[in-house]
């Protein structure tokens, strides 16, 4: 920004949190909490839907895996849903596009729930769930980097960090929630129970909750962002991924590896190590299910704590504190394992504290790119490096634990050096404005 758009900058009076920033954040964050409920409720029951959509004659590894691959597929589905929701977010508005979202999230997650299995109608019964799973992929590219762009624009800067870092901890409550639906489902009904109609609860129940909250967004207002490139027809012109593509390479790729780290610590810490505890370690489902969700509210917390360290301390020096911590408490998780039941749950649940430190990502990402094509390029960036490195992960995980039993632990480590690395870039605690620059005066990166 030049020098005159700083000190107009400075001279305007600091906003504080207002009625309408926390109803904004309140309907954002329970928002995302359904929708992301609905995405992850899937691998919580991975091991059950396994049995039931494909031959009960084949390996278990190889039900395992094509379990997992149907789970990837929503990840690979990401990039072109995101996309195209964002191109319309940054022409159309935030608003319409946050919410379209969540209905379609909510609609395949419903008919899941309703589903025959291979039993009943044979090969079809698969090529439906996958179906299904590429629907959700699509809606859930187009939420989070919404999520992310309609409070970071709505809100006052001294408390964007806080902001940012509540709504991620409202989106990763999706999984919480997720968590502890499948610890009730688990503790009050038999395995028979559940392989035979009780694994269908969650699915009704995350549908119709996500039809609940599509009505509840209507409440919501066009972020002052969006109203003032509207306004001023400064609104992206040409294909705003055209845009991205040839002015914000370096931004797109800061972003694509900052998600690859956030990739790993959700995918394998919270998404795949249920599965894990109880395929390696014979952990009993219940007390894995149970150490989880210890674990993802730590998560939940980690991230408040997170967004309100970055405004007061620094996005870079959160970013090298949070990360050499999950390094760290990793190592330590993994190689206590199985350890006692109290072990398992507080080492699991300090590892999801550091977790918490993917709030850094959106917190970084979402300046990474100006306000015409924001929506676009955090998306791009963001959806394509979600697709290829969380979509593979937990297959990549299921062919190397044949050889390593400490592969979660390696993968884990190795991505939270990256991200003590991205951390010293100079993009990391720098970026361009959330508001654009007044009318004449340029924006530097």
């Amino acid at each position: 920004m030049t020098a005159k758009a700083s000190s107009a900058s400075a001279a305007a009076p600091a906003r504080t949190l207002g009625t309408r920033d926390y109803k904004t954040l309140a309907l954002s964050a329970l928002g995302g909490t359904l929708e992301f409920y609905d995405f992850v409720i899937y691998v919580f029951f991975a091991t059950v839907l396994g049995a039931l959509f494909f031959p009960a004659d084949m390996p278990d590894w190889l039900r395992q895996l094509q379990t997992f691959g149907i789970f990837a597929a929503g990840y690979l589905a990401r990039p072109v849903g995101g996309l195209i929701i964002a191109h319309f977010g940054d022409i159309l508005g935030r608003k319409r596009m946050f919410t379209l979202s969540i209905f379609l999230m909510a609609a395949p997650t419903l008919v899941i729930g309703l589903l025959p299995t291979y039993s009943t109608i044979g090969i079809a019964a698969p090529l439906l769930l996958l179906a299904m799973r590429v629907l959700q992929g699509a809606a859930i590219g187009g939420e989070m980097p919404g999520a992310w762009v309609f409070v970071a624009e709505h809100v006052p800067a001294r408390r964007y960090g806080f902001a940012v870092g509540t709504l991620t901890a409202g989106i990763t409550g999706g999984i919480l929630l997720g968590s502890l639906v499948a610890v009730a489902i688990n503790t009050h009904y038999t395995p028979a129970e559940v392989s035979g109609y009780a694994w269908r609860i969650p699915f009704i129940l995350g549908g119709v909750f996500g039809l609940v909250s599509v009505y509840l967004r209507r409440f919501l207002h066009e972020t002052p962002v969006f109203q003032e490139l509207a306004e001023r027809r400064t609104v992206a012109r040409e294909l705003p991924l055209k845009t991205v593509v040839r002015d914000h390479r370096g931004a797109s790729l800061f972003v694509g590896l900052l998600t690859w780290v956030l990739s790993a610590a959700i995918v394998v810490v919270v998404l795949y190590t249920p599965t894990y505890l109880q395929k390696v370690h014979q952990v009993p489902a219940a007390l894995a299910l149970e150490a989880n969700a210890f674990a993802t509210l730590m998560l939940t917390i980690g991230c408040v704590i997170v967004g309100w360290a970055c405004d007061r301390l620094g996005t870079r020096l959160v970013m090298l504190v949070g990360w050499a911590g999950l390094f760290g408490a990793s190592y330590l998780f993994y190689t206590s394992l199985p350890g006692t039941p109290a072990s398992l749950v507080w080492h699991y649940g300090l590892v999801g504290l550091f977790v918490g430190t993917i709030a850094t990502v959106p917190i970084a990402g979402v300046r990474a790119f100006p306000a015409p094509v924001r929506f676009s390029g955090l998306s791009f960036a963001y959806n394509m490096s979600y697709a290829i490195f969380g979509g593979l992960t937990p297959v990549i995980l299921t062919v190397w634990l044949q050889k390593d039993l400490m592969a979660p632990a390696h993968y884990v480590a190795a991505l939270s050096l990256l991200g003590f690395l991205l951390a010293l870039l100079p993009m990391a605690s720098r970026g361009h404005a959330m508001r654009p620059a007044p009318a004449g005066l340029k924006m530097r990166g």
